[in-house]
């Protein structure tokens, strides 16, 4: 049903204002009769951060923000869903407009700011589902003027730590002016070494903390990224967050002159370099999730041949719709088959050496 009503609506959504569009279909989903999700194969099961994944298909944060329709979003078929990003104060976000799509590129521009209802509203949303199961992360961040954005991270853990699947700490959006200065190797030691003091001395079940990082780090900061995150003992990375540059090859110039986060099709050759760049570095300490332009089955093999464990992907689905998800599925179930492999573990990081020796993507 929600398939169907997704090919009506689509035309609809897509002639309105990106943001209003955003807006009903998260409304829609919310309203919507729950679905029970198709069987998945078993070949797509993924174990990773303590986690049992039916599928490695995730939804990436920023669809979602405030957790309202985790579970529709789940009977479309994926095997995760990540909310936020959430902060501890409601926000507002940046002045509108906000978002663009540029048609031309499948690709958005956003600079959305983490508008979000705060902690204590999405956790309430969280609460109410809980019994329902699933696998759902909580992407934290700060807000905007926060003083001490070490506590703003604390508070979100502490928000979640009980209702979240595992947290992402977000220091990789381009949208929170200094945020990405986070990723620096000091500065991350000690963002890293107060939520992970914390968690040890929370009285929960264990709670696997993950890192979002940008893909335009230079390769000198990624090394300490890695070295940090492995230091510290983190659950995983997700690779990466929007770009703040602009490939040459867009066409659509007055949506890529807007300022923002680039995400979509033009992200996923330097998405995915950074991804099976960030693998050869981790040397299987932990587990990747891939996401940057993830729009067909091949895209999300790639990803998972380049090193990622778990794909996720938001834009893909504004341009082809929920379909998106049982085809991409379909797909991984058929390359597994061309390429012999018995579950997707096998699969994990194949190319990723042969994508670190490729010219850098432009």
């Amino acid at each position: 049903m929600i398939g169907f009503l997704d090919r009506l609506a689509r035309p609809l959504l897509r002639a309105l204002d990106p943001e209003q569009a955003h807006t009903l279909a998260v409304k829609a989903l919310q309203w919507a009769p729950r679905a029970r999700a198709a069987a998945t194969d078993s070949r797509l099961a993924v174990t990773a951060f303590g986690l049992n994944f039916p599928n490695p298909l995730g939804i990436a944060a920023g669809f979602d923000k405030n957790g309202q329709c985790v579970d529709a979003l789940l009977g479309l078929g994926l095997g995760f869903a990540e909310i936020g990003t959430v902060t501890p104060r409601p926000q507002f976000g940046n002045p509108r407009p906000r978002l663009f799509r540029l048609e031309a590129d499948a690709a958005i521009v956003n600079r959305l700011g983490f508008n979000n209802a705060g902690a204590e509203v999405v956790r309430q949303y969280l609460l109410a589902r809980a019994s329902r199961g699933g696998i759902v992360g909580v992407n934290i961040g700060v807000n905007k003027h926060t003083l001490d954005r070490g506590a703003d991270y604390l508070a979100g853990l502490q928000a979640f730590a009980d209702v979240a699947s595992y947290v992402v700490i977000n220091i990789s959006s381009p949208n929170t002016p200094g945020l990405r200065d986070l990723q620096q190797r000091l500065a991350l030691d000690a963002v890293l070494a107060r939520i992970l003091d914390a968690r040890a001395r929370m009285a929960t079940r264990p709670l696997p903390i993950l890192i979002k990082i940008a893909p335009d780090l230079a390769l000198g900061d990624l090394d300490d990224v890695v070295a940090v995150a492995r230091e510290r003992h983190v659950d995983g990375m997700i690779v990466a967050n929007t770009t703040v540059t602009r490939p040459a090859s867009l066409r659509d110039s007055s949506g890529a002159a807007a300022s923002g986060g680039l995400s979509g099709r033009p992200l996923f050759r330097l998405s995915t370099r950074m991804l099976a760049e960030t693998f050869v570095r981790v040397e299987s300490a932990f587990p990747l999730i891939g996401v940057g332009g993830v729009d067909s089955g091949a895209a999300a093999f790639t990803k998972i041949k380049a090193g990622a464990t778990l794909v996720q992907f938001y834009t893909g689905l504004v341009y082809h719709g929920v379909g998106l998800i049982a085809a991409i599925k379909a797909d991984l179930v058929e390359f597994l088959r061309l390429g012999r492999y018995d579950a997707l573990a096998e699969a994990v990081g194949r190319d990723a050496p042969a994508w670190t020796a490729e010219p850098w993507p432009r």
